[in-house]
């Protein structure tokens, strides 16, 4: 047993599916050694782009292989966490004014950090069980919430985080009309050091490792329950404005 791994999911029916997409990602794959370690789910799947299936959020029809692929295991998914993300890569990095807005960023940030958790929600919400706990739960981010920007800039990444916040909303109310014990989380795993956050870590952030964040997103998982269905939380369980 890690030393980061003191949480709890005990809450959750023993045995089952996990789910991780972008599991080559660092929180990813730290959220999926972490399941894996913990021995309460019979398997862990790690989905992503160089997996076997391939998954691109870019490519819905990759997202349906995916998803019948893990349909096809021998237990239930009761827990799918959407690990995916974009910020920055080598030709576009986060607006510090509206002058630096860039179509072309913007509409790759919906597709990515939008439009992608959407397809993943309209195509693995439905392989959640309709009796006992389960949870979807999408990485978003605190500077999606609109209530609480205080800075500006960052105009792509915001606003297609707040975008997956209502999107998670909608799916949230719409499962638990058919799979009331059913959970959907937005979650902000805090600035976690990874190529995402390397060029804006600052010494005045709280910076965690990938083994951290997961620790503390799993035991924020495995503590919620229906009361939380549609919530957007930090990493500590916190409710976080939208």
């Amino acid at each position: 047993m890690d030393d980061n791994d003191n949480f709890d999911l005990t809450s959750f029916p023993e045995g089952g599916i996990a789910a991780i997409a972008g599991a080559t990602g660092a929180i990813g794959a730290a959220l999926a050694d972490a399941l894996e370690r913990s021995g309460h789910f019979r398997e862990v799947a790690r989905l992503s782009r160089k997996g076997t299936p391939a998954l691109n959020l870019l490519n819905e029809a990759s997202i349906e292989t995916a998803a019948r692929h893990v349909s096809d295991m021998e237990d239930e998914m009761r827990l799918f966490i959407d690990a995916t993300g974009f910020l920055h890569d080598d030709g576009f990095m986060p607006e510090k004014g509206l002058g630096q807005i860039s179509p072309l960023h913007m509409a790759h940030a919906f597709a990515v950090n939008a439009t992608g958790p959407a397809l993943l929600m309209k195509h693995f919400l439905p392989l959640l069980p309709r009796e006992g706990k389960s949870v979807f739960a999408t990485l978003s981010a605190k500077v999606g919430s609109i209530g609480d920007n205080r800075l500006g800039g960052w105009y792509s990444y915001r606003a297609s985080k707040a975008a997956l916040n209502q999107i998670l909303r909608g799916a949230a109310i719409e499962t638990a009309r058919k799979k009331p014990a059913a959970i959907c989380l937005a979650l902000h795993p805090g600035t976690v050091t990874s190529a995402l956050s390397s060029p804006f870590e600052k010494k005045s952030l709280d910076v965690r490792t990938p083994e951290e964040a997961a620790r503390d997103l799993l035991d924020v998982i495995g503590a919620s329950n229906t009361d939380r269905n549609g919530s957007f939380l930090d990493y500590r369980g916190e409710v976080l404005p939208w």
